[in-house]
């Protein structure tokens, strides 16, 4: 059930690192709402996936997961320029989310 928790709330540091750029300075009400809810619900979830996993193993998968999701998203989005590389080195972040489950 922890891993399940911490996947979901690496995606949802995604979602709080994407509303965050859209704040503009907390100045726009809909995306500071979302940040603020997406933010809290994923700590929420990473310190209750942290009770039965290693620290460093939790924080490490929850920020690859996010760190991943963000920049493909960004990506996808056309916010960030794409290229073969950017995506193999993404891959990479996620092959070693899924070596540290395999590891664990």
């Amino acid at each position: 059930m922890s891993w399940i928790v911490l996947v979901l709330s690496g995606v949802l540091e995604a979602v709080w690192a994407t509303a965050l750029g859209r704040t503009e300075g907390f100045s726009r009400v809909t995306p500071t709402v979302v940040f603020l809810v997406a933010i809290v619900a994923s700590m929420l979830g990473l310190a209750y996936a942290m009770r039965s996993l290693p620290v460093g193993t939790a924080y490490a998968v929850w920020v690859g997961i996010g760190a991943a999701l963000t920049a493909g998203y960004a990506m996808w989005s056309g916010d960030e320029p794409v290229s073969a590389v950017r995506i193999f080195l993404l891959l990479g972040i996620i092959g070693c989310v899924i070596g540290l489950k395999l590891t664990h």
